[in-house]
């Protein structure tokens, strides 16, 4: 049977290495398979009463007002067999997780996602794809990590590197994705991190372009005709959206904060009805983005029209998202966004017309309410670019994009979405700098392996030890109890004597010294140095030793003075 163990040592410590980047190629794989039999599901349920994919003005008013409802109860029969607790899902629930749990996904909560998603698409609610995809390609990728017993800090990568597949396999934007992961979730850019998660989300993205071909669902926006005329409507436009973005965000968090007083059934039930009975008269404003855009595009000269899809698109989101239907949240705030970009169009057609200026102003608009309300600018640029294929929106869109986030963050104090809904959900998501510092360095990577283990915990015995090895090795000593109890025995020389290595010569030396016991707290093999610092930190003395399957396996030590060195000099090694 081959061993992991050097595999594990290997990838325990932060730098890039080959078998990082294969297994983010492989945990990749299995996540974009997954987001697509999670396409397919949706496709398969849609395809039953729907003529058109996403389009619900082909059912009649009461059958559009009856949808949601059916889809609700069985949201809530499912949720119920799997279990209300695992209701939190997407990408909240993602980065909670990998704040708590290095970003491994309990089984359950992983198969609601997937079904009570599925059913909640499929019904109209106004949700996105992408969280779920985030929620599954995580969960897949980290499961790679936990399947091989990897370090901590090994799984958290894969998570990373699977939110950044799925992503890119929902929306065919790898380059958006990468910076998602790095700007949204990590909120940190690392060589080591940054590759296997580019990796991943090109093989997410070349899976589904070879199964669904290459094109976007919004491949309409083929042509730019902005100009330097259209700036000052732009950056009008961007201060809009950043007030839009407060609002949104705003009503999100306290309808989220509010409704969580009640049980998960009446609050689906009633997003189930406000969905429904917008959807009676405004069918446009149901399902993905995708129906809303098409719309509001295709009646880019109607303001009144679209202001009511744009009222009835928000409100529907808001309350499916805010009263726990499972679901994204990325999907509905492009088509947000796009919506109230046409809306601005039709006035500065007036001024200045074109004949893709409506196109162009979506773009803006999915530029700068992406970025006002996830608080991620770049992300937001690279995915307008990536959706439009037009370098040339670049200027215009970093023009919205900073009018709406100076806007949106500077005067009105609004903040990330995802950071909003943490909180009202009294989900952690923050760990102190040290230990975030610490989680990216496994034990197994750093933990001294030269030890001697004697047999009982005696000074004398100890000091014998150390002479026999020239003091180059550890001297452990494990009591005979049934519980095992490891100590540490450490050689500690006389202020007054210099650090010297011990060797032959050194007899009368070695006896001016003092044989210093600490009792070793357990650790498992998988853990970070954030652990073995938080079991050391109360006393900051002694160490931590490193065990696998049992207690009484032990494979090697880390001191607190490792520790202490990492953190002052960036060095590990005593």
């Amino acid at each position: 049977m081959i061993s992991l163990t050097p595999l594990r040592k290997h990838l325990s410590l932060p730098r890039t290495s080959w078998q990082l980047c294969l297994l983010a190629a492989i945990g990749g794989a299995f996540s974009a398979l997954l987001v697509i039999l999670f396409t397919l599901s949706i496709k398969g349920l849609q395809q039953f009463y729907l003529n058109q994919l996403d389009d619900y003005t082909s059912l009649d008013m009461v059958s559009r007002f009856d949808l949601p409802i059916i889809g609700a109860i069985l949201i809530i029969i499912f949720s119920r067999i799997t279990g209300y607790r695992y209701l939190r899902t997407g990408i909240p629930f993602v980065l909670h997780r990998l704040k708590v749990a290095h970003g491994i996904i309990p089984l359950r909560n992983t198969i609601h996602q997937f079904v009570g998603t599925v059913i909640a698409l499929a019904s109209g609610f106004s949700v996105g794809r992408e969280g779920p995809a985030v929620h599954l390609g995580a969960a897949c990728s980290s499961y790679l990590g936990s399947l091989l017993k990897l370090s901590f800090n090994t799984t958290r990568t894969l998570c990373a590197c699977g939110i950044a597949a799925g992503i890119s396999a929902s929306f065919n934007t790898p380059i958006a994705a990468v910076i998602f992961v790095m700007e949204v979730i990590l909120r940190e850019y690392k060589v080591h991190i940054f590759i296997p998660v580019m990796i991943a989300a090109i093989v997410g993205s070349l899976i589904t372009q070879n199964f669904f071909g290459p094109a976007h669902n919004l491949d309409y926006f083929n042509k730019i005709e902005l100009t330097i005329s259209h700036y000052p409507f732009i950056i009008i436009l961007g201060m809009a959206l950043g007030v839009l973005a407060f609002i949104f965000n705003r009503y999100l968090t306290l309808l989220v904060k509010y409704s969580s007083n009640y049980h998960i059934v009446p609050r689906l039930l009633l997003a189930a009805f406000i969905t429904g009975g917008l959807g009676f008269f405004i069918p446009y404003a149901m399902g993905t983005d995708i129906s809303a855009v098409n719309f509001s595009l295709q009646y880019e000269q109607h303001f009144q029209l679209l202001l009511g899809l744009l009222i009835a698109k928000i409100i529907m989101t808001v309350t499916a998202l805010g009263l726990g239907i499972p679901g994204g949240i990325i999907g509905p705030i492009l088509g947000i966004g796009a919506i109230a970009g046409t809306c601005a169009s039709t006035i500065a057609m007036t001024y200045l017309p074109g004949q893709h200026i409506a196109t162009d102003y979506a773009l803006m608009g999915m530029a700068g309410f992406l970025a006002a309300t996830l608080n991620a600018p770049l992300a937001a640029l690279l995915a307008v670019v990536e959706l439009s294929n037009q370098i040339e929106i670049v200027i215009p869109a970093m023009i919205a994009i900073t009018s709406a986030c100076v806007v949106s963050g500077q005067f009105l104090k609004n903040r990330s979405i995802i950071i909003m809904q943490l909180e009202v959900q009294n989900l952690l998501y923050r760990k102190p700098p040290i230990e975030k510092s610490l989680q990216r360095i496994g034990v197994l990577g750093v933990m001294q392996e030269n030890f001697t283990l004697i047999s009982e915990s005696s000074p004398d015995l100890a000091l014998e030890t150390f002479k026999t090895t020239k003091g180059k090795k550890l001297v452990i000593s494990k009591n005979s109890s049934s519980e095992p109890v490891f100590t540490w025995h450490e050689f500690v020389l006389p202020l007054e004597n210099p650090p010297q290595d011990i060797n032959d010569d050194s007899v009368e030396f070695v006896a001016s010294g003092n044989i210093v016991a600490h009792k070793l707290v357990p650790l498992d093999f998988q853990s970070t140095l954030a652990e073995a610092y938080l079991a050391l930190v109360d006393d900051r003395i002694g160490g931590v030793y490193i065990y696998q399957n049992s207690k009484d396996n032990i494979l090697g030590i880390v001191s607190f003075e490792q520790i202490r060195r990492y953190l002052l000099e960036g060095k590990t090694a005593l």
